[in-house]
């Protein structure tokens, strides 16, 4: 008897043992990056993974397809690394977006001028730019590349290709860049962009990352609402806790991953750039799907067996990732090897 295909069967909800409903896929699809940023990459002495243990364009789809066919999942976001480095990504994208959903992408932004319509013109509807200084000194020290003019043009080409919306992901660090919240909330006000202020987390290259270094959440909060009159907007399951400014100048987010973790609601499953897939971005645990993306399995048995390997893996999310507790153990990988 032949086995049915996806596209024959009803989604089933992917719950973890906490009971929540998984459907959202952070999938990265490099590890290499052309920045080394300082709290995320060494300067020099990276092992790139070789191209053979990349996922395909192929491969990906097939993983996704699973996750949105079988599973109901709605959203992909793209990471790296940095994406933009991966040959073709358009390509992706259009895979991608042509399971009907909701497709984005983080970047630094450095090379977005010459991307940003091709990969809006793919189906690519929102986009993320990492972007921790708007000074230039600052900028270089950070990303040891001075290319802060290269990144505020790739913004404003986001906005050009009609990339809606676009948000700039800000990682606060006490006494690196955390006298730039204001800065930053009015450059978002200005560029109609929402900033995102982030609390900086334990995924660095080395022991950069201390208690000390992270800026709360309410202190940035704060800080804005001094200079401009905010009011909260009704959170959803996504990790920013998300205002309003009361004279319309747009919005403005923080996302409290350590003062306020949002594990509670968290709907997210990543799969890194060699096929790992992952429950959380803290994860101490990983789960090979490359190995059945490219056995001899096809059609509905491979995706009955990423089914099952992926319902088994989320079987196993913990309630939260533990950040300042006694019992927090570091992930072996960087930020960049896992994948935003």
């Amino acid at each position: 008897m032949s086995v049915a295909t996806t596209a024959q069967r009803p989604a089933e909800d992917l719950v973890d043992p906490f009971g929540r409903t998984v459907g959202d896929l952070r999938i990265s699809v490099t590890d290499r990056c052309n920045f080394r940023c300082q709290y995320c990459m060494p300067a020099e002495g990276m092992k790139w993974l070789p191209r053979s243990e990349i996922l395909s364009f192929e491969e990906i789809e097939q993983f996704a397809r699973v996750c949105v066919e079988r599973f109901g999942f709605e959203s992909i976001r793209l990471t790296g690394g940095e994406p933009l480095v991966r040959a073709h990504l358009p390509q992706l994208v259009e895979r991608l977006a042509g399971l009907g959903v909701d497709v984005a992408l983080t970047t630094n932004g450095a090379t977005l001028r010459m991307h940003a319509k091709p990969l809006a013109d793919a189906g690519l509807s929102r986009i993320n730019i990492s972007l921790d200084s708007l000074q230039r000194e600052r900028f270089l020290e950070l990303t040891r590349r001075d290319e802060l003019d290269r990144v505020l043009d790739g913004i404003d080409a986001a906005i050009d290709a009609g990339l809606a919306p676009v948000k700039i992901n800000t990682v606060m660090m006490r006494g690196i860049n955390d006298d730039e919240v204001v800065d930053f909330a009015r450059f978002g006000r200005e560029r109609g962009v929402e900033v995102r202020f982030i609390e900086f987390m334990p995924l660095e290259a080395g022991d950069v990352w201390t208690s000390d270094v992270v800026v709360p959440a309410d202190e940035i909060l704060a800080a804005i609402s001094a200079e401009f009159a905010t009011e909260p907007i009704l959170r959803s399951s996504e990790p920013a806790e998300r205002y309003r400014y009361l004279d319309g100048g747009g919005q403005v987010g923080v996302i409290a991953s350590v003062t306020k973790p949002f594990c509670g609601n968290c709907d997210r499953v990543r799969l890194t750039a060699e096929g790992q897939f992952r429950t959380c971005l803290f994860a101490l645990n990983e789960f090979d799907m490359r190995t059945i993306l490219r056995s001899d399995a096809v059609g509905g048995e491979l995706e009955d067996q990423l089914v099952e390997a992926i319902r088994s893996a989320v079987g196993t999310k913990w309630a939260g990732h533990s950040i300042g507790q006694v019992n927090f153990i570091k992930p072996k990988r960087t930020m960049s090897q896992i994948g935003g």
